[in-house]
């Protein structure tokens, strides 16, 4: 990718979508590996150190063989000379009537005055190792870690709860590990107090909530509702598969992830990688299968059905969360028409006099681009009654069409996952033209048979779509029922009507000078899941398979049903010879009220063949000034972590981001002799390759920084040291803070 494909993202240079040139794939590769497309001395801020030559590190060839000869990687958080991170909270900190959680994700600031704030939080998932070595000194008293991988070990590494008598002991190990794992997912809600002229600090305060992995288990008051027509099927008595016997009431959120704001000031929270926990196959009614599908799971390495001991449905996880941070009284709810899947991403676009748009994305290989539009208009942006408009609308999916030319713009419509829709799903034939062997995932064949089927033939798939012609067919019931199992079953539904299968979504974000969605589709690739389209997907050189990721502008045309819409990939990810920016996997997204995009980088640490990016790192893409057009490191995470959250106080003063699962793979480093060498090859800025010897540590201490002390997850709060705007003295807008 070169400058001026860069420039296509931040919407600069030519300001219509349609109207941006983009030169050959190999042209852009050629472009982006060998001449610099800003240097470091046009960075608003004094950029990182990345670990292998990018265009924007102010380097000749020569010089950057010397610096990226012998490098060594650090265990912690590295800023820019000029400025610091303060922690505001780490996993175990007190919080309302329990603890700040594990594995912090999304962040969402939201003011309350000049100097007061409110902090949501969501809290994913359990890294096995980190959290047992860590667990005493965060939480406090002694868990059954050892003894319950042995019992564990004896019954072949997974035991369904159910199936064991009330007194057995190892059912009582089980439910105490996992009441103490759910402890720590959910959201959490935490109180900030600014001091004067410096940083955001805790301060405890009738705002702090927490909502747990089990919220509602014990006291019913404190049960999630869930919004039509989902709630309907879970209302109904007659069902294929199973009943937990709470009718709408839903116990706890768990796997928070990606999140977003709306402007009337509630959080919008996405649950993820529900299957871990619980069984995400359901009936064609929408009932979930038994807890026995996803049994409790421990060997010291990962911790898995957290839900089988209490006996949850799995139907009732994977949804997008609301919650009012000013308002702790009121009940979080999962709103049924954003649809179930594994829901990464949000982003809101509400204008007056037009109806809501929220988009998200189904974060597996071959997941789906959603768009929720509600029936009912907006009048007031700024109105909480807002929120009434989730209960009403349709819920889409996007089917984008390739280029015409490779690297051009494409279009695409959305598709209604509705009753009448036809069913059109791609065929294996689609993936065969690209050298790849990929069956296609549909609702099972069987209608009594709950989940997925696999289809290998294009014969297989059209005796399919004679059988079933509609959405209809494949689902049954009438009105709300009917509805409820297609939003319950969103994914399979959304194969079977032709959505495209996408390169992992993880976020989405509205620029707020075009009004164009961004959209980091973390890699392209596959799985038992599915796999991306490779029509639409392709590497910088055509290649079907491209780990490294994108980021894609798409313009929408409107909120008309089964609308159009234009699209075009403009940021890749991968090292500058391969045709990318220097960075893998790009995550999270955030944009700051000058322009500037802010992205992270979430990286699998357990791939060899990712490891040449280093640490997962924070990028700033500048839309002003001499470094327009380039992609400056701004932040490297500690050791086998991953940087989220994104986000800024009102002044944009305060960058937090959130540190999650320091030392996820080694856990905690007992010296700093614990580390192994590695040698890469690299390229530098003329072409030529070299040889680069790395020392990368093993383990974290993160945010202790002392040997032999177990990481913990948490979230910290970056400022210059001389105060201002984060970026330089660029003139930042009066805040628009309001007060309760």
């Amino acid at each position: 990718m070169n400058r001026r494909d860069l420039l296509s993202l931040l919407g600069i240079g030519a300001c219509a979508l349609a109207n941006t040139a983009r030169p050959s794939a190999a042209a852009g590769t050629v472009a982006a590996g060998r001449a610099a497309a800003a240097g470091a001395g046009d960075s608003p801020f004094p950029v990182v150190p990345t670990p292998l030559p990018v265009p924007t590190d102010g380097l000749d060839a020569d010089s950057q063989r010397r610096r990226y000869a012998r490098i060594e990687l650090e265990d912690r958080l590295v800023l820019p000379d000029g400025f610091r991170a303060d922690v505001v909270a780490v996993w175990g900190d007190p919080l309302a009537d329990g603890r700040f959680g594990f594995n912090n994700d999304h962040l969402s600031f939201l003011p309350l005055a000049a100097d007061r704030a409110l902090l949501t939080v969501n809290f994913e998932y359990i890294s096995a190792r980190a959290w047992r070595e860590g667990y005493g000194e965060a939480v406090g008293g002694e868990l059954p870690f050892e003894a319950l991988i042995e019992a564990m070990a004896a019954r072949g590494g997974q035991v369904d709860a159910a199936s064991l008598p009330a007194g057995d002991p190892l059912l009582q190990s089980m439910r105490q590990l996992a009441v103490a794992a759910m402890a720590d997912l959910g959201l959490g809600v935490i109180e900030l107090q600014r001091e004067p002229g410096g940083p955001w600090r805790r301060r405890p305060g009738t705002f702090d909530r927490r909502i747990t992995g089990l919220s509602g288990w014990g006291d019913p008051a404190q049960r999630l509702r869930s919004s039509s027509p989902a709630a309907a099927v879970f209302r109904r008595r007659a069902r294929l598969g199973y009943d937990d016997g709470l009718g709408d009431a839903i116990i706890g959120s768990f796997a928070n992830c990606a999140g977003g704001e709306t402007p009337w000031g509630t959080v919008l929270s996405a649950e993820e990688n529900m299957q871990s926990q619980v069984a995400e196959a359901v009936h064609a009614d929408g009932s979930s299968v038994s807890p026995a599908e996803r049994p409790f799971a421990y060997d010291g390495q990962r911790l898995d059905g957290l839900g089988n001991p209490f006996g949850l449905a799995g139907n009732k996880y994977g949804w997008m969360v609301e919650i009012d941070p000013r308002r702790p009284e009121r009940a979080a709810v999962k709103h049924s028409w954003l649809g179930r899947f594994r829901h990464e991403a949000v982003a809101v676009k509400a204008v007056a006099g037009q109806p809501l748009i929220v988009y998200s994305g189904c974060d597996r290989h071959g997941g789906h681009l959603y768009r929720f539009v509600s029936d009912a208009t907006i009048r007031d942006p700024a109105d909480p009654a807002n929120s009434a408009l989730f209960a009403a609308g349709r819920l889409e999916v996007a089917r984008f069409d390739p280029p015409a030319t490779a690297g051009g713009e494409g279009q695409g419509r959305w598709l209604p996952l509705e009753p009448s829709t036809p069913v059109a799903p791609l065929t294996p034939a689609h993936f065969a033209r690209h050298g790849l062997h990929q069956p296609i995932l549909l609702p099972h064949s069987d209608r009594l048979r709950p989940g997925a089927e696999a289809f290998s033939s294009d014969a297989a798939v059209a005796a399919y779509r004679h059988r079933y012609r509609t959405l209809a067919d494949l689902y049954p019931g009438q009105g709300e029922e009917r509805m409820g199992a297609i939003l319950i079953d969103a994914h399979l539904a959304a194969c079977a009507i032709g959505g495209t299968p996408g390169a992992r979504p993880e976020d989405t974000v509205i620029d707020p000078t075009s009004g164009d969605l961004l959209i980091a589709f973390t890699a392209g690739g596959g799985s038992d899941d599915g796999r991306a389209d490779p029509a639409i997907f392709p590497g910088p050189q055509g290649q079907p398979t491209w780990p490294y990721g994108w980021i894609m502008r798409l313009a929408d045309a409107g909120p008309q049903k089964a609308g159009a819409f234009r699209w075009r990939l403009v940021a890749t990810g991968g090292a500058p010879w391969q045709g990318g920016l220097g960075f893998a996997n790009p995550d999270n997204l955030s944009i700051d009220r000058l322009g500037n995009i802010w992205m992270m980088t979430d990286r699998s640490t357990k791939s060899a063949d990712l490891d040449l990016f280093g640490n997962n790192s924070c990028w700033v893409l500048p839309t002003r000034g001499p470094g327009a057009g380039g992609a400056f490191c701004f932040a490297t995470g500690p050791m086998e972590c991953e940087l989220t959250g994104p986000c800024f106080d009102s002044v944009e003063s305060t960058l937090f981001l959130a540190v999650q699962h320091p030392g996820e793979d080694n856990g905690t480093r007992p010296s700093p002799e614990a580390r192994e060498a590695q040698a890469h090859r690299l390229i530098d800025r003329s072409g030529r390759p070299f040889e680069q010897l790395r020392w990368v540590p093993q383990g974290s201490n993160w945010p202790s920084g002392v040997p032999g002390r177990a990481p913990r997850p948490g979230v910290v709060a970056i400022r210059r040291l001389s105060g201002g705007p984060l970026l330089g003295n660029q003139a930042v807008p009066a805040s628009r803070e309001r007060s309760i």
